[in-house]
């Protein structure tokens, strides 16, 4: 990889000049990380090599068990009319999709990036775009799923008719469509970078979202976005959380409904806090490679990655298929390959 980097000198300064301070950094970060693992493997490659397979094994080891548990909450949610019928389960099903593809788009580019496989921009582009189009729509999602709990707990009766299958279809198209929206917006700010001017479009640095960042319009696009879309969410979600705390106090109101629902909404703000964090991934690499070393950052580098960006995908299975007396005897179920479990709850038919 350090080979193609000096082939490609100039269209590497070329970039980053174009980039903020904070991408220059990221840039020198994982140049400076390369050249390590370079002068490793003039002293041994069997240690270099090995220590690749063992981080690809640690990280993919969990990927996997995190992947079967989401794709069975999906059969799940799709095997009984039940949750096919119901509208807080249609949400649940594109939550959990969009976090399913959005970690398995981040195992790909991290097995890449481990396996120093260089992409082209266009490829390397694609898989960015869509990756960051998942990550979107879990965090609309999630304010979707609490304004539904909202209606649920303070408007009961009107709760039938305002959260129907159509309109959730509805809210799911338009969360979809923002969300597309936004990424067109991102490939438009792209094509402003002059590619004409590089030697080729094959990338001298492995393939990531700070990579994409071709421009001072597209990095500041990203961070004005980030900030209104997790503010905006934010505020959304914690609204619908004091709304459901009044409703709760009143005397007409179901007390074990209201609370249940709260506790469901403080995890919607957890989940959109842990969305967050993979966002500011890069900005918080390059915090601690101020006061760690590279080798130290490396490892730290594969911790990160395990707990902000995979596990926080798994945690919508583990919040609602283990919460919901209706989806868990289901999920048991399936998760145990269809042997008989035993759980307090029958399992539905």
């Amino acid at each position: 990889m350090v080979s193609h980097c000096v082939e490609n000198v100039r269209s590497k300064v070329y970039c980053a000049s174009r980039c903020s301070s904070v991408d220059r950094l990221i840039f020198k970060c994982f140049s400076e990380m390369l050249r390590a693992g370079q002068s490793q493997g003039n002293v041994t490659v069997g240690l270099v090599f090995l220590e690749r397979v063992l981080f690809s094994t640690l990280t993919t080891a969990p990927y996997c068990i995190f992947f079967f548990i989401n794709v069975t909450l999906l059969f799940t949610l799709r095997s009984k009319a039940l949750f096919r019928d119901s509208s807080r389960y249609v949400l649940l099903f594109n939550l959990v999709m969009a976090d399913t593809l959005q970690m398995t788009l981040s195992q790909l580019l991290y097995l890449l990036s481990v396996c120093r496989v260089l992409l082209t921009y266009p490829v390397c582009g694609l898989l960015v775009m869509c990756a960051s189009l998942t990550n979107e729509i879990s965090a609309l999602t999630l304010v979707v799923m609490s304004l539904e709990r909202y209606v649920a707990v303070c408007y009961p009766l009107r709760h039938a008719a305002i959260v129907t299958i159509r309109n959730t279809a509805v809210a799911v198209a338009v969360v979809w469509f923002s969300s597309l929206l936004n990424v067109l917006t991102r490939v438009l700010l792209l094509l402003d970078f002059p590619f004409e001017k590089l030697d080729t479009l094959q990338m001298s640095n492995f393939c990531g979202f700070f990579v994409m960042f071709l421009g001072s319009m597209s990095d500041d696009y990203d961070k004005a976005y980030t900030c209104f879309l997790f503010v905006s969410a934010t505020v959304t979600i914690a609204s619908t959380y004091v709304g459901v705390m009044v409703a709760a106090r009143s005397a007409s109101a179901d007390k074990a409904s209201a609370h249940k629902a709260r506790n469901t909404l403080l995890l919607h703000l957890v989940q959109l806090g842990l969305s967050l964090l993979s966002t500011m991934h890069n900005a918080m690499l390059v915090a601690v490679s101020k006061i760690v070393t590279m080798y130290l950052l490396l490892r730290l580098l594969n911790v990160f990655y395990v707990f902000i960006m995979l596990l926080p995908r798994c945690l919508s299975c583990l919040i609602y298929g283990l919460r919901d007396k209706s989806i868990r005897p289901v999920l048991l179920f399936h998760l145990c390959c269809r042997l008989k479990v035993s759980t307090k709850t029958q399992v539905l038919h």
